[in-house]
């Protein structure tokens, strides 16, 4: 998620700075068509035979972050949040220079903040595209030698915010990683996981379900910053503020993943009309198209907010019913205007109370967005930490 500022900010430039290049005006390299109309990202028919994190096919790609790397766009079998067989897609970049310091050479998966409801945001897209946002971390984690993942965690339906079908892939994706020969991680690596506002949700989902989803892979721990905990909370904040495309964007994807709760059918005409419009746009599109807009201005008279459906698809795409076992460090500024901390103060709660072992940090002046750059140095400084003492 951005901040107010660069709210203001993104309004003036989504038609051009933020808006990916059409294929047609691009080389035709791997990686430069839209996902959409992409071979690669084409499930085989076959995908349900497949092994959770099986890897389906691979492809070099090129990706310029300024630091030498290798990069390869990974696919393979996942799930949805109903455990139905889906492809899953994840980047992986490996620097070219030899590893230097003591021990394994570090291996992060780094769930980028997607927030969309289009394939054409999804990173494997963005990064070969240069079109890729909040990508300080990566650049930060490369220069340092470390390998580095970056799934598309929203998955072919783009299901932004949607929690297990997201664990499922980023899960899914360290499972292909490790079995990816030429990026020399393989499948005893111990992984660091991290992620900020939408990817701090995503990153969030992994770590609770890989016990249960995962457990023979090893995790050093997952840094979470400016985490979207309580859906409920969130989008009665965003209803008619200038974050409201979020609830748009929510709207898209849990009518999506959840088509058996009925969404749809609580929204009259102009609603579906704008379900149609926010159906394949990124964060800035839908923060132009959305601002200050009411979700029960598009309703049938039923209060969305308060349906019980929508109410229930909320709750179970909050995280906080189970505790992840490997240690987390949290990080949120107490002045966040999009994401309040109290209700990350609620998740961290409820994960210590199950046992969880988490080291807080709490700035009492910052932003949404600057918060991401002040506290990355302390996110990777944990993640090293934690990754060294698993190397010993």
């Amino acid at each position: 998620m951005i901040s107010r500022f660069a709210a203001a900010a993104a309004l003036a430039v989504a038609l051009t700075a933020n808006t990916p290049a059409l294929a047609e005006d691009l080389p035709y390299a791997a990686g430069s068509v839209r996902p959409d109309t992409d071979p690669f990202y084409s499930p085989p028919p076959d995908l349900a035979s497949y092994r959770d994190g099986q890897l389906v096919d691979h492809r070099e790609v090129g990706v310029d972050l300024g630091i030498p790397v290798r990069a390869w766009q990974l696919s393979f079998r996942t799930n949805d949040s109903r455990d139905r067989p889906e492809l899953g897609v994840t980047t992986v970049l490996v620097p070219t220079a030899p590893w230097s310091g003591p021990g394994r050479r570090p291996v992060v998966s780094e769930q980028l903040p997607e927030d969309s409801t289009g394939t054409r945001c999804a990173p494997s897209y963005t990064l070969v595209n240069r079109t890729v946002q909040s990508a300080e971390p990566l650049t930060q984690m490369l220069a340092k030698g470390w390998i580095v993942a970056v799934p598309d965690h929203e998955g072919p339906k783009s299901g932004f915010l949607t929690g297990p079908r997201t664990a499922h892939t980023i899960l899914d994706g360290i499972r292909a990683v490790g079995g990816f020969e030429p990026a020399g991680v393989g499948p005893d690596a111990v992984w660091g996981l991290d992620g900020y506002s939408g990817g701090g949700a995503a990153t969030a989902w992994a770590a609770q379900l890989q016990p249960t989803y995962a457990p023979e892979l090893s995790f050093a721990g997952a840094a979470i910053g400016g985490v979207p905990a309580d859906l409920t909370a969130l989008t009665a904040r965003f209803d008619g503020s200038i974050f409201s495309g979020y609830n748009f964007g929510i709207l898209v994807a849990f009518d999506r993943e959840y088509p058996e709760a009925g969404i749809g059918d609580l929204l009259d005409e102009r609603g579906h009309s704008a379900i149609a419009a926010a159906g394949d746009a990124c964060v800035t599109d839908l923060l132009l198209n959305f601002a200050f807009r009411r979700l029960d201005d598009y309703d049938l008279g039923t209060g969305l907010l308060q349906s019980p459906q929508f109410a229930q698809v909320l709750r179970d795409n909050s995280p906080g019913a189970t505790a992840p076992a490997m240690p987390i460090f949290n990080y949120h500024a107490d002045t966040d205007e999009i994401v309040p901390v109290d209700q990350a103060d609620q998740l961290m709660a409820r994960w210590r109370a199950g046992g969880t072992t988490i080291e807080t940090v709490r700035d009492p002046l910052g932003e949404h967005g600057l918060e991401a750059l002040r506290r990355a140095p302390d996110a990777q400084a944990f993640l090293a930490d934690r990754m060294a003492a698993a190397d010993r």
